[in-house]
């Protein structure tokens, strides 16, 4: 189970844990949030619906050709949108002070949806860094682990893990009373076993420190072999294609290191204390402020996965320019209409 994951599952079910967190409430901050947080969703609902649902279009016409990267990408926005849908009702979440009004099972699917996007979407970048260290590296060895229905076969694997890891989440309530407040897939208490904290801290490094030394090594190795090309051929037919390829994995690794690195690392630094000793209150709430900041994070990445698509597919980046340039081209001509009717009425 993913370091999320089993945060989540770290609930109030003990009559000692609802002592516990009755004489601590970590809702003290909870004034800015309800404010910061509605705005800064709103804003990553309406970016991530548009530039994922473009990318989902462009790709996915029957004149588009599918390749490994392609079919990698189709996957990262599919995953993308459909947690993009649970964001309304995270919005209205926090408009409401905290409470949820939609029930147990939107809870749990809301809950599912998050957790499959965070975890599907680190996979596929991983898949990806791979995917473009083979064809940069070893571009004449191991190719059939580039053909379409290898991919296919990983990006079933891929969901298949996903979903066999957050699969437990679904036979759990994700709600919880809360001073008159339902509150959904919160983080407010961590008087789990003592195994706890290294359960977790395993988790993160399985979910988290795995990818990432993956895709550190996959861009070191990519540079490298840049690096050595360039040494022996200062010009070469593919430096566009090459520099392509570098471009990508570097947004790939920026984007990973922003997004999914300061979760991963607030909840390995906070478990590693716990080892040592029980948190205090103001920890606790410490610790509920910055989650919230660092899943919020997290959530952003569905904003800046389609900056990964333009570089990595032309298509999708020839449509968007295009439609970039009606839109100038329309509010040009429409300015021009309306400067000449104002100077013929004068």
């Amino acid at each position: 189970m993913t370091g999320g994951m089993a945060v989540e599952n770290i609930t109030l079910d003990s009559p000692r844990n609802s002592v516990n967190q009755s004489g601590c409430d970590v809702f003290v901050y909870q004034r800015a949030a309800v404010v910061l947080f509605p705005i800064f969703y709103s804003v990553v609902f309406i970016i991530s619906v548009c530039g994922n649902s473009l990318v989902l279009y462009v790709i996915c016409q029957k004149k588009q050709k599918f390749n490994s990267t392609s079919i990698y990408l189709v996957n990262l926005a599919l995953s993308d949108t459909l947690f993009t849908l649970t964001l309304p009702g995270r919005i209205t979440y926090y408009i409401r002070h905290y409470d949820w009004p939609f029930g147990d099972l939107l809870c749990r699917l809301t809950t599912l949806l998050f957790f499959a996007n965070t975890y599907a979407g680190i996979g596929f970048m991983t898949c990806i860094s791979l995917d473009r260290y083979l064809a940069m590296v070893h571009p004449h060895r191991l190719q059939c682990l580039r053909s379409v229905r290898v991919v296919r076969r990983v990006c079933c694997l891929v969901w298949a893990l996903v979903s066999l890891q957050i699969a437990p989440l679904l036979f759990r309530s994700m709600l919880h009373e809360h001073q008159d407040r339902r509150t959904c897939m919160e983080y407010f208490n961590f008087d789990g076993s003592r195994f706890t904290p290294y359960l977790l801290l395993l988790a993160c490094a399985f979910s988290f420190c795995c990818p990432l030394i993956t895709i550190i090594g996959c861009y070191t190795k990519i540079n490298l072999k840049l690096r050595a090309v360039a040494k022996q051929n200062s010009v070469t037919q593919g430096s566009r294609r090459n520099h392509r390829a570098n471009t990508i994995i570097l947004l790939i690794l920026l984007t990973f290191l922003v997004c999914f690195s300061p979760y991963h690392l607030n909840v390995m630094q906070f478990m590693s204390r716990k080892i040592h000793h029980q948190p205090t209150c103001e920890e606790l709430r410490a610790f509920k402020v910055s989650l919230q900041i660092t899943v919020s994070l997290m959530n952003f990445n569905c904003c800046l996965d389609p900056v990964i698509y333009f570089f990595a597919i032309k298509t999708y980046k020839k449509r968007v320019l295009s439609l970039f340039k009606d839109y100038l081209y329309t509010s040009g001509a429409s300015s021009k209409i309306t400067a000449e009717n104002s100077s013929s009425n004068t």
